[in-house]
């Protein structure tokens, strides 16, 4: 059994390793390889990748994502080991807050590591996107002038440094902004397109301009006025999966999060 890190030119030989469903697994673990913010490894026995999983740095954070193994190894420990050697990666890096969101398979791992469940979140699915509706006023596209108020918002509501990330996809963004403040925003490129905002009306104005592309939803049960808008929407609950820390507690706002980035970053 050895542990290194994964290279580009090991994408072709994890295709086996893809549980059915996880489509943009292999694109988001090739993103990984050229990525100097994220350290993904496999682990390998006789020369074949058993397992694989990357931990992403966000400064005093990390997210631990894409923790799979071969099905022919599971039930071995491979998930432990993996989960262990990115903690320790983690924590080599300074973080003081480790993330994950936890399939029903990996979650009795992570519980025995010591990580803590803290939300839950709610998959939902429509049988359409919603129809197109009028605009608010208050959406408006993405200036440089919002991107103070932007990084402000995304700090209080992630409790992370993670301005890198959003950067890259702020051109292409949709903000609401009411008196000059701005009070959310939607980044229709990142990941399955992010939304946050610390008022209801913002939130839901900008859940109605990406549901008009989308079938999907997925955020914290704690959101409660998005549960209620996609109920009121014909929109039903799919599944759930636990948002888990291990580390220091870091003040997060789960109601301000309409849209998750995905499983990868929260």
């Amino acid at each position: 059994m050895d542990i290194q890190p994964l290279i580009k030119s090991d994408i072709s030989s994890l295709f086996d390793l893809i549980p059915p469903g996880w489509d943009t697994a292999l694109p988001a673990i090739e993103f990984y390889t050229y990525s100097n913010f994220c350290l993904p490894f496999k682990i390998s026995i006789n020369n074949k990748i058993a397992g694989t999983g990357t931990a992403i740095i966000h400064n005093q954070t990390a997210w631990l994502a894409h923790i799979i193994v071969h099905p022919e190894y599971r039930n071995r420990g491979l998930g432990k080991i993996i989960t262990e050697h990115l903690v320790d990666t983690a924590y080599s890096k300074n973080c003081e807050t480790i993330y994950l969101l936890a399939t029903e398979l990996g979650e009795p791992v992570y519980k025995k590591l010591g990580f803590e469940t803290e939300a839950k979140y709610v998959f939902y699915l429509g049988n359409r996107s919603l129809s197109p509706l009028i605009q608010s006023e208050n959406i408006v596209l993405f200036k440089n002038e919002f991107k103070d108020q932007i990084s402000d918002l995304d700090l209080h509501t992630s409790g992370e440094d993670r301005m890198f990330h959003l950067e890259k996809y702020l051109s292409n963004s949709f903000i609401f902004i009411k008196e000059k403040e701005v009070h959310g925003y939607y980044l229709p490129g990142f990941g399955n397109g992010l939304i946050i905002a610390d008022t209801n009306e913002a939130g839901i104005e900008l859940m109605k301009l990406r549901l008009r592309s989308k079938n999907f939803a997925v955020f914290p049960e704690d959101n409660l006025r998005a549960l209620e808008f996609m109920m009121l929407n014909n929109f039903r609950p799919e599944r759930t999966q636990k948002r888990m820390r291990l580390g220091k507690k870091r003040n997060w706002q789960a109601t301000n999060i309409y849209n998750r980035i995905g499983g990868n970053l929260g």
